[in-house]
């Protein structure tokens, strides 16, 4: 039996910008969470090193999760061995394995409603049942405990995000507390997706493990570290939960890219030059939020951290897909439809990403500013 999952719509958006670009079009890319730098310039090196003097072969390197479980501690206060780490091939399978090795078919897993659209389409690919939870503009689009207890019956699990995608939102200390609280009185198993940790503009997120140590970890280095194509994430799992996570990594993925892991141990030591590009995001974003105003975009989710706006735009369509596709064609700049985030009401949202270059934002706003004017003034 297959089960029919939505398209990632982005994507989509993604294609029609390169074919533009391809036919000559100044495109500016606003679609995607990618960041505009590479690799640290060290990590690269390392990795020039290691071609040049190793085979490569399927490995889990020791070096590297022994840095990570120095990461959790030093920066969440955790204590977590090594061994607790399962080395992926980017966060999406660690994904893929937290739920896997965790719920059965059939199982029913809350989530937020905006959220990413992975998580809802990765449960129904393995049959599961996404119990998607509207989460409004005064909880930041987040997960509440209240919200988690109000369930009948109890999930088998939840899906929690903080920093979020689409919104950017961070759940506090206390709220993650409550929610880990709730979760563990309705034994409702938690995998909490923190892949935009290191990118906060207000205050450092705070990691699930702090208050719930049987929660499944999703990371990475795509986001923070800047080695999106590189493709490694991590799984933390408990200690009862590991031998079992680690069958079916074996199976479903053998091992991480041996480059990469070499390459992310030098990255990990290369805090002067990430901080670097933070420093371009928080501009990026200021930028951004001075801007809106000017382009009528008064209704949007606090962007505490990652690299996202989701604003609304009710008042100017109730199809935010094509509003994506009519912004890419007229004015070259790429973003993301809400649909994506949000299948109930996402057609009246976009998101857009400021982990481009400054100079790029810059040239967006010049040409998003009028364009959203003209629409104002046709819908008014």
């Amino acid at each position: 039996m297959t089960t029919q999952v939505e398209p990632f719509h982005a994507m989509g958006i993604s294609r029609l910008a390169h074919q533009l670009k391809d036919a000559g079009r100044s495109i500016i890319h606003m679609e995607f969470g990618q960041p505009s730098t590479g690799a640290p310039r060290a990590a690269i090196a390392a990795a020039h090193q290691v071609l040049d003097a190793s085979v490569l072969g399927y490995w889990e390197s020791s070096a590297l999760k022994a840095h990570i479980a120095r990461h959790y501690d030093e920066t969440y206060g955790a204590t977590v061995g090594p061994e607790q780490f399962i080395l992926t091939c980017g966060a999406s399978p660690a994904l893929l394995l937290a739920l896997i090795s965790t719920f059965q078919p059939g199982d029913r897993v809350a989530l937020a409603r905006p959220g990413y659209v992975a998580y809802r389409n990765t449960l129904r690919a393995l049959h599961m049942v996404p119990v998607e939870i509207e989460c409004a503009a005064d909880s930041g689009y987040q997960l509440t405990a209240a919200a988690i207890e109000a369930l009948d019956p109890p999930p088998a699990g939840v899906i929690v995000a903080s920093p979020a995608n689409p919104t950017g939102t961070i759940i506090t200390a206390p709220e993650l507390e409550a929610i880990a609280g709730t979760c563990r009185e309705r034994r409702i198993r938690i995998v909490s997706d923190e892949i935009y940790h290191g990118l906060s503009y207000v205050e450092p997120a705070h990691s699930v493990i702090e208050f719930e140590p049987g929660a499944l970890i999703v990371s990475g280095f795509s986001k923070y570290y800047c080695m999106t194509g590189w493709r490694l994430g991590w799984l933390l799992a408990p200690l009862a939960d590991v031998e079992r996570v680690r069958a079916y990594a074996g199976n479903l993925f053998l091992t991480a890219p041996a480059l990469s892991q070499h390459a992310a141990l030098v990255a990990m030591d290369s805090r002067e030059e990430l901080e670097a590009n933070m420093e371009v995001y928080r501009r990026n974003r200021h930028l951004l939020l001075n801007a809106l105003p000017s382009m009528g975009l008064h209704a949007i989710a606090p962007p505490d951290g990652a690299f996202y706006i989701y604003a609304n735009v009710q008042h100017l369509t109730d199809d935010s897909m094509q509003f994506c596709t009519e912004l890419l064609r007229e004015t070259g700049v790429a973003t993301a439809p809400g649909v994506d985030f949000d299948p109930v009401d996402g057609r009246y949202f976009m998101r857009m990403s400021f982990a481009a270059s400054t100079a790029h934002i810059n040239e967006a706003i010049r040409r998003l500013v009028p364009w959203f004017n003209a629409r104002r003034r046709i819908a008014d």
